[in-house]
This record gives structure tokens, sequence and C-alpha cells, in this order.
């Protein structure tokens, strides 16, 4: 009979199949939360996650830098600039690229490139230092501004050159500093200067940006590549199409540098754009200049504002409960029944 059944494929009625372990939570499943049906969760997160730890460290808006990712700098002894891969990246560009040294040209053995990006490198040497002192300055001034939550505080990609110059300048000066980096396909790492707890990674793009540009209040752009100039030209479309609910101050660092790289007066001349969109940003070309015209924006634009509502006297308990980015809740993203859930 046993036979029987076991060649028909009938089981011993008797058997108790292997006890089987639990299946994972939804949550704490990697296989799901990394698949394609996990995307909606992972995009949630990354809204989800920096919103509570900005809430938990009491940041109230921000000032972004932006700039070239392409530069490391070097000790201020050398007085040098190394070329990296890629935007961002941890290994330096080829050696054919770099820029050339000073026995290289002395000796006639730099290619015309490496003579460009040595005439560029001083430059660029000079805007990481111009970036540290401005963010230095802001920080400073931002400590000393009467309020419970962190002020304009210095924001930046997270990664090397300007974006390192940026949060270096803010930590020398006492204060918490941003670094937004974004996970890229090559080996990277965020600059040392950012503050542990406002070290954050980015999977997707469209997240990144929107925390850059939902908490600043101002932007400067200094020179830099595609990255750079995307950001710049989506905060001024955002502006132009009056798509950002508050007024936003942007500096543009080095004008003998932008002006090379575009030539805003043509696109006034076909029309494309309107001569008052040349007002929604103004250039500088020192520290001190662009200093003051963040602390001149910032002032006018918020603090004049807040003191004549009496907000600097709140109470601890109307700051904390105070939503983070007015307008966009936790129920914008989940639906109000899912948003009261407790976990």
């Amino acid at each position: 009979m046993d036979d029987e059944n076991q060649g028909s494929g009938i089981r011993d009625q008797g058997s108790v199949p292997a006890a089987l372990v639990a299946a994972p939570l939804a949550y704490e499943n990697p296989a799901f939360l990394n698949s394609a049906d996990g995307r909606l969760i992972r995009i949630v997160a990354e809204y989800l996650e920096p919103l509570s730890r900005f809430r938990r460290e009491q940041i109230q808006d921000t000032v972004v830098f932006f700039g070239s990712a392409r530069f490391r700098g070097r000790e201020e002894a050398d007085h040098a600039l190394e070329l990296l891969e890629n935007t961002g990246s941890r290994r330096p560009a080829p050696s054919h690229e770099q820029p050339a040294s000073a026995p290289e040209i002395a000796a006639g053995q730099a290619t015309e490139l490496q003579l460009k990006r040595a005439v560029a490198a001083v430059e660029m040497a000079r805007y990481y230092e111009d970036a540290r002192r401005l963010a230095g300055l802001l920080t400073a001034w931002a400590k000393g501004i009467p309020s419970r939550r962190s002020r304009f505080v210095v924001t930046s990609g997270g990664g090397p050159g300007i974006m390192e110059a940026a949060n270096r300048g803010a930590r020398e000066a006492g204060g918490k500093t941003i670094g937004m980096n974004i996970r890229l396909p090559f080996e990277q790492a965020p600059n040392p200067y950012i503050t542990p707890s406002l070290n954050f990674e980015f999977h997707y793009f469209f997240m990144r940006k929107l925390w850059f540009a939902y908490l600043a209040k101002a932007l400067v752009v200094f020179p830099g590549g595609f990255g750079t100039l995307d950001e710049m030209f989506e905060i001024l479309t955002l502006t132009q199409t009056r798509k950002l609910a508050k007024k936003i101050t942007v500096v543009v660092y080095g004008s003998e540098y932008w002006k090379r790289v575009f030539n805003l007066d043509a696109l006034v001349d076909t029309g494309t754009i309107s001569p008052k969109d040349i007002e929604l940003f103004q250039f500088a070309d020192t520290p001190e200049r662009a200093f003051e015209l963040l602390r001149r924006g910032l002032t006018e634009n918020y603090l004049l504002a807040e003191a004549a509502a009496g907000k600097p006297a709140e109470s601890q308990e109307a700051a904390d409960g105070e939503d983070l980015m007015a307008g966009l809740t936790v129920e914008d993203f989940l639906g109000p029944e899912l948003a009261r859930t407790s976990k």
C-alpha cells in the first residue's frame, strides 16, 4: 500500500511538515524594500527620515552652497588642487588631465590642457578659500540671531571641492552644517566637515533637490559644472515661475567665470527670458560682498518680518510643534489614515 501511495504521489496523511520560521515583516524585508515594488517606500523614506532629523536637530532654514566637486583641496601650504576623476569621486583623474606642476611647466613637459588647468587651478583654489570664508562669516552672524532653532545653516551637496569648503568654514565658525550627498556608481565619501548628525545620503536626485529647495532661504552658486548649472537654473526657474512660496536670495559668485559660461543678455535679446529675470540673482566677487548681499536679503525677507510678527518670542512648545515644511505634511504622502498610525 505504501508503495502504491508513493508511486501515485499521495503523501502519508499522518506526516507533519517541518516547522516554518516566521516570515519577515514587510518593512524588515530587504528583498522587498530594495525591489521595484518597494520604490514608493524608499522615496517616502527619503522624505521622512531627513524630516525627523531636521526636527530633532532644530534646523529652521538653510543657505545652500553649490559649486564644483571635481577639485580636492590640499593643505594650505601646498596651494595646489587635485582634479578628481568625476564629480564627487574619491579617485584622482589621470595624470594627463591634472593641472601642470611648476616643475613640469619649467621643463616644458606640460600639455596645452595641463597648462590651461594649471591656470584654472589657481582660480579654483581661490574659490575654495572664498567659499570657506563666506560660510564662516555667514555662520558667525547666524549664530547671533536670537532663536530657539538654528537659522540659515550652511548646507552643501556633501562632497569635496566647494562643498567641502562651505562645510569647513561653517564648522570652523562653530556652527552646525549639513551635507546632502548622493549615492553614485563610483567610490565616494562625504567630506569630514559635515556635522555627523546632519550627514545625509540620498539615492534619488529629486528627493535631494526637494530638501535643497524647501529649507533654503538663500543660495550661493560658486563656479562649477553640469550639476551646479542644474541646481542653479532649477532654483531660478522655480523662482521665475513663482513655484516657491517664499523669497530666496541667489548670489552667483565669480562674475568673470560665469559670464564666460553663459550669456544671459542673449536670452533677453531673443526674448526667451524677461529683462526683469536678470534681477533674480546678484553677482559677487568677494566673500565680504557676498555676505553683505546674503545678510541684507535674509534680514529684509525674513528677520524683519518675523520681528514685526513677534515670532522670536514664541514658546519652546510652539517652536517644537510648528511644521518644518509649511504646506507639506506626512498626510500629503501617506493619506490621513495611514499618517495617524503609530508605526
